[in-house]
């Protein structure tokens, strides 16, 4: 079984083996012609369960062949232009060979003696992300496995950072289209659901910041204590960029920290051409930026970035056998210092490599090509009299619904619409999301695929239509 170990006397097997699994991934994805096969939870679930793991094949080639039928052959293809649903971006080459390089190194980010050169590499990165966003020369962060975990660690701060001792008394406001991590990490937190106060948005899903000011008044009013405010650069539903430089001036003035959650809209700090949707963002005390969504990283590259280098002290522990307080004055560059994570993946050598390859240019072309792209998505939108879109993009999101020329009754639409979906989805065509607006079904394109086209799209509209359509008629024969 050493054969199996990745060591000086194996590494030409190594070749092999992933070469022949790169073979096969490189393969399928050359003769991809859908985005998913429509295959069922019960089609699926057999060919899973009657594989017994205490009996292994022995031989790569039997498991690529095994893999071949319970995975590659059905996994939904991101990289595929009709795959239009959630927040996954189809991933750039350099980025895939650095995923291939952590993998087989190794590396453990939590101390330097698990991470020379990594630990200099993700600080770096860091380092750039901080400037690009431009929270001054005092800025620091670190990688995590997401936006959730982000917003987790930034709201973790901020509650230590708040002055008071009775956690009751905490508030914390965030819009109503904001990202579900939000009460999630004040649960975690031990702040309760009550303690966050959700903010009325515009017609064009940002957030009030009128409201937001009667809100914080409000707060002092009644003696508790505005924790922070969530600003979304980029919400999950429509994409929408809350007022940053009015939220951060209402911050400012009720002593409240300030976070903004851009898991999407971090691809912003790239671009060529729209770079001033953020403007405001600055002035932020801690940014969540998600690169496995707008920066074509393969999943997880995240980050939590903060104003104040100081306050990352608040997820530091020391263990003797790991990080001892002495190596801080020996200046010895361990990074569990500021995570909530120990061991740790090497993300940010995916980032590294995408840059050295790519440049930022690069990278923010790709992101204005999807937000140019969702331009054209809702001018056709628009001009079609079958579907209703709520809202212009900021982003590269469209939350649109199918509007049946004879039926009138919300609940029968919804319905067709989730039907449409469903039966979307069942046939592997293309995939796309779903979402509520005021109650009512609507259905969602996330654009994040350059290789994605205006026809592409009018297509997926064509068959969400005639799924709706038939499912009306059949309903209106069931009722006759």
């Amino acid at each position: 079984m050493r054969s199996h170990l990745l060591n000086d006397t194996t590494a030409e097997s190594y070749r092999r083996s992933v070469t022949e699994g790169i073979e096969r991934v490189a393969a399928k994805l050359a003769t991809t012609t859908r985005p998913f096969t429509g295959i069922t939870v019960d089609a699926l679930t057999p060919r899973i369960d009657e594989i017994d793991l205490d009996k292994p094949l022995l031989d790569t080639a039997a498991v690529l062949d095994e893999l071949e039928d319970v995975y590659l052959r059905d996994a939904i293809y991101f990289h595929h232009p009709r795959y239009l649903a959630h927040l996954n971006c189809p991933v750039v080459i350099p980025a895939v060979l650095g995923e291939a390089i952590l993998s087989a190194v190794n590396s453990s980010l939590d101390t330097w003696d698990q991470s020379a050169g990594g630990t200099l590499i993700e600080r770096k990165l860091i380092d750039w992300t901080t400037a690009r966003i431009g929270l001054g020369e005092n800025a620091d962060g670190v990688f995590t496995s997401g936006g959730t975990q982000s917003n987790l660690q930034a709201l973790l701060l901020a509650r230590e950072e708040a002055k008071t001792d009775t956690a009751a008394k905490l508030r914390i406001f965030a819009s109503e289209v904001s990202h579900f991590s939000v009460k999630k990490s004040a649960k975690l937190l031990g702040l309760g659901q009550d303690s966050v106060v959700s903010v009325p948005v515009d017609h064009d899903k940002r957030m009030q910041t009128v409201a937001l000011a009667r809100e914080l008044e409000r707060c002092r009013r009644d003696g508790l204590v505005p924790m922070a405010v969530v600003a979304t650069a980029g919400t999950t539903d429509f994409g929408s960029i809350d007022p940053l430089p009015e939220i951060a001036e209402l911050c400012e003035q009720y002593g409240a920290w300030m976070h903004v959650d851009a898991a999407y809209g971090c691809g912003l700090l790239a671009s060529v051409k729209y770079r001033d949707r953020i403007d405001g963002i600055e002035r932020a005390d801690s940014v969540t930026v998600d690169y496995h969504k707008s920066f074509f990283q393969p999943v997880s590259s995240s980050a939590v970035l903060v104003r104040d280098s100081s306050t990352l002290r608040h997820a530091t522990y020391h263990a003797e056998y790991l990080n001892p307080r002495r190596m801080v004055q020996e200046r010895i560059p361990n990074q569990v210092d500021k995570s909530l994570q120990t061991t740790r993946r090497f993300d940010a050598l995916k980032l590294w490599m995408t840059l050295r390859v790519m440049g930022a240019d690069g990278i923010g072309q790709l992101f204005d090509e999807v937000c140019d792209l969702a331009v054209e998505g809702w001018k056709l939108l628009a001009a079609d009299p079958r579907f209703d879109v709520v809202v212009a993009p900021s982003l590269s999101t469209l939350v649109f619904r199918y509007i049946p020329a004879s039926v009138t009754d919300p609940a029968e639409i919804d319905r067709a619409n989730l039907y449409a979906r469903k039966a979307l989805f069942a046939s592997g065509d293309a995939v796309v999301a779903g979402t509520k607006v005021s109650g009512r079904h609507y259905l969602k394109f996330t654009l994040l695929n350059p290789e994605t086209t205006v026809d592409d799209m009018a297509a997926v509209l064509d068959l969400i239509a005639g799924h709706a359509e038939q499912y009306l008629g059949e309903s209106l024969e069931r009722a006759s």
